[in-house]
């Protein structure tokens, strides 16, 4: 199957600098074309850096936690580009504080622009692609890469907003992949490591580069992708990582089960675990590049 992106039209949120906008680069590099998305002014060099090469790119700027601005973008490809065949959902922001010190602004922000942002765009998507395929009898060949976090599997304790957050776009990114199959819609996430200016004083160097990741995007948004769906993947530097489902680790049946069978059971089970050990995903933290 092809990786060209030739004649595709794409929506990529968050473009105007980062991940967001090395994506969008790469996605126009293979040809397709591109509506950048991001606050108003923030996505004007990217655009010029796309043109640049001979690119195609318009803007739809705007928060992306509002419904009018996910229909700006919808617009921009369908009624702008003649149609919608990739969304790349990027955009996003933190406010890192500890629990018991956060407002409630604080996490309501974050889980806005992030989860909210994610489902208005991908949920106009969904019902502009569901309409195609049922008008042509045809499924779509179409494509979302959501951005996901580590953060959902790791419980970081400065990060309750935006492990939440991240947690609901793996939800919606296993939904959509689910709901819209048969209309011929594929949805991934990655859990990047980029050093990108939401990152700044945690990742740094090299292998935390943008352009490690926008690779990836691009690939799973081509046709040549048409058989990964509902998939996340960890990625950054050389290493793409494909996660597995959680597995059961114990399991335990009583018909009648009272206070004391559950402390006999399911509490003599724990009495010989770790207490650290709980649902939290520290091996997938532990993820390094291979020397090479």
């Amino acid at each position: 199957m092809s990786v060209d992106l030739t004649g595709k039209i794409a929506i990529v949120t968050g473009s105007g600098a980062g991940l967001g906008r090395a994506e969008a680069v790469a996605l126009a590099r293979a040809g397709a074309r591109v509506v950048l998305n991001d606050l108003p002014g923030a996505a004007e060099e990217a655009a010029e850096e796309i043109r640049g090469f001979g690119g195609e790119a318009v803007i739809a700027a705007g928060d992306v936690s509002e419904r009018a601005t996910a229909d700006a973008m919808m617009a921009a490809a369908v009624d702008g580009f003649g149609g919608l065949d990739i969304v790349v959902n990027n955009a996003g922001i933190t406010r890192d504080k500890m629990l018991f010190n956060m407002s409630d602004e604080e996490f309501d922000l974050v889980v806005r622009v992030h989860l909210r942002g994610h489902f208005l765009l991908t949920r106009n998507a969904s019902a502009h692609w569901r309409s195609v395929a049922k008008s042509t009898g045809a499924p779509v060949d179409a494509a979302v890469v959501n951005t996901s976090s580590e953060a959902f599997l790791s419980g970081p304790p400065g990060q309750a907003n935006y492990g939440a957050a991240k947690a609901g776009i793996t939800a919606l990114t296993m939904s959509t992949a689910r709901s819209m199959g048969r209309s011929g819609v594929r949805a991934n996430a990655i859990c990047p490591r980029a050093a990108t200016a939401m990152t700044e004083g945690v990742l740094s160097g090299d292998s935390y580069g943008p352009e490690h990741v926008a690779p990836l995007v691009t690939y799973l948004a081509s046709p040549a992708a048409a058989a990964i769906t509902g998939q996340v993947f960890v990625v950054y530097g050389g290493m793409i990582a494909v996660l597995a489902p959680p597995t059961v680790a114990e399991r335990f049946d009583n018909a009648a089960w009272d206070l004391d069978s559950l402390d006999k059971e399911v509490g003599g089970w724990f009495a010989d675990r770790d207490p650290a050990a709980g649902f939290s995903a520290d091996s997938i933290m532990q993820l390094k590049l291979k020397e090479q």
